[in-house]
């Protein structure tokens, strides 16, 4: 509280300028809302990632190991539109993801179990399948514009 002594101001990490006990919670409700937002980005940041390379890893090494035909489970068109496919995809969904960043992921008083399986649901298996999609999508645009 700011009625404190100057030293324990000092020593404090946060002050409290207008004394009011209430904006603690507050300021827990917001630590707890940017911790969930760090970690959604975080759950689809990884599992984006991890969907990627199961597009462009097959793609590229075919080539060289045709056993590796057996996980190209996308059909890319070529090993170029494949890197390209995902560089592209890449391109796009980082802007989509500022709003998220920005806007946060919105706290609901629950367990931790309950949380982390909404956020693992959501932004794991979006992360998961959007660049699956995604992926796709722009392959067929490349190839279909003769660009790889």
């Amino acid at each position: 509280m700011n009625t404190g002594t100057q030293a324990a101001r000092e020593a404090g990490n946060m002050v409290d300028l207008d004394s009011d006990p209430t904006k603690l919670i507050e300021i827990v409700g917001l630590g707890k809302q940017l911790l969930m937002t760090r970690g959604a980005l975080t759950t689809f940041s990884i599992a984006n990632d991890v969907a990627k390379y199961f597009a462009i890893l097959p793609a590229i090494f075919i080539v060289l190991y045709p056993e590796l035909g057996a996980l190209n489970v996308m059909r890319l068109g070529s090993p170029k539109s494949a890197i390209l496919s995902a560089i592209i995809f890449n391109a796009l969904i980082i802007p989509c993801l500022v709003p998220l960043a920005l806007k946060g992921v919105k706290y609901r008083p629950a367990g931790a179990g309950v949380l982390l399986s909404r956020n693992l649901a959501v932004y794991g298996a979006g992360g998961i399948v959007a660049p699956f999609i995604g992926i796709k999508l722009v392959d067929l645009a490349v190839t279909g514009l003769h660009l790889a």
